[in-house]
This record gives structure tokens, sequence and C-alpha cells, in this order.
């Protein structure tokens, strides 16, 4: 055995460890230390970038005006809307998490693609869906924001212009839908103040009286049903 060399005996053969080689086994490299932040940085950051990556934000806008509407201020609890919309957006992201596990994931657990050329092209089923509901105009903002040359094909945008045009694309229509679900309850608000006022009832809120009102009328109508079904085919 040479000077500065070590051997593994294995049960038929010596492999030969030289010096340089354990140290870089025992110290790895600098950029060790970086990649961990940034996976742990990435972990943290995934929740936002799920939500903003899908009809979460339709969703949660919806639900918080219905809320508002109604006058219950606390119910349904933030979990609760925040479940619903979670298992909404699997319902209607599930087409596109099928595209990503068959053109993605399977080639990468077989072997056949990389792990960045998986990522690319999962990449590409999302920004489908995304460049779908994204306006043009949104599209055209963050295009002549970022000096980015005019695309042939809205295919060709990067996700950094893409994903923030779909999320002011979806805020737009969140707050449509959510004004349009606010004025009946509106409706309601106003009559009762109204005949409150009428009466001499000036010591009795109106929204005491208007608030039972509006729940019961959400429970008669099947709301929430309706509400669903209407999200789910604006999609």
């Amino acid at each position: 055995m040479g000077v500065g060399a070590l051997y593994f005996i294995g049960k038929t053969e010596a492999v030969p460890l030289t010096l340089p080689d354990l140290s870089a086994k025992l110290h790895p490299g600098d950029s060790t230390p970086w990649a961990i932040l940034f996976v742990l940085t990435l972990i943290t950051l995934l929740p936002a970038i799920l939500m903003a990556m899908s009809p979460m934000v339709r969703l949660m806008v919806v639900f918080h005006f219905l809320r508002q509407a109604l006058g219950t201020q606390t119910a349904p609890s933030n979990p609760t809307l925040l479940g619903l919309a979670l298992m909404m957006s699997w319902f209607l992201m599930a087409p596109v998490l099928t595209q990503i596990d068959q053109r993605a994931v399977e080639p990468y657990r077989s072997g056949q693609v990389t792990g960045w050329v998986a990522i690319e092209n999962g990449s590409e089923q999302v920004k489908h869906f995304l460049l779908h509901y994204a306006r043009e105009k949104d599209l055209a903002l963050f295009t002549a924001a970022g000096q980015i040359p005019r695309p042939s094909t809205p295919e060709e945008l990067p996700m950094r212009v893409v994903v923030p045009a779909y999320i002011l694309s979806e805020l737009k229509a969140g707050f449509a839908i959510g004004a349009v679900l606010y004025l009946p309850f509106l409706l309601i608000d106003i009559v009762t103040a109204s005949i409150t006022t009428s009466i001499g009832m000036f010591q009795l809120p109106p929204v005491v009286v208007s608030t039972p009102l509006k729940i019961l009328l959400f429970v008669i109508v099947d709301g929430w049903n309706l509400l669903a079904n209407s999200l789910l085919h604006s999609f």
C-alpha cells in the first residue's frame, strides 16, 4: 500500500480510496449549504405558489365576498373556506395533474428523462392552463413591463409573465362574481333598513334583522350548491 492511500476491503476485492477523495466525501462543496437554503425557502413559498397557479385565487375571493354579504364575519371559518377552495381546485386541476403525471412524472420515474426535463414538461402543462384564463390585456402589461419581445404565440411567454397575468385575470373574475353575488343581499339590507327606520326602530341596528333573513334565504335556495355549480362552470 502506498503512502496516503486507504483501502475498503470488501468480500471479493479491495477498492482504493485516496486521501483527496476521502476529504471530498467528508467535506462537501461550498454550494451545499446554499442548496439546502434554497430548498427550504422553496418549501416555505410552496403554498403561495400553488395558490397563485390554481383556481384558488378566484374561489377565495368569491368566498370572502359571500361571507361579507351574508354578514357572518367568522362563519364559515377561514380553514373551512380554505379547505373547500383547495378541494375544488384539486377537482378543477385533475386533468392538468393527469397530464403532468403522464408527460413528466412517469418518464422521470422510468429514467427516460432527467429531473430538469421533467420539470419543464410539467410546467408546460401548467402554462397551458394559466394561458387559457389569463387575459390578453394582462399578458401584454407584463410583457411590456419586462421588456420582452412580442412573441408569435402566447406559449412562448415565460412563466414570470404568465403567472402574474393569470393572478390579475382571476382577481378581476373573482371581484366580478362577488359583486353580482353581493347585490341580492345588499337589497335585503336596504329594504330592512327602510322598514326599521319607517316604524321608528332607530335603536335596533338593521343588520340584526337582515342577517337572519339573508341566511334563511341562502339556505332556502340551496346557495352553496348554486354557488359551487356556478364556480365550476366558470372554468
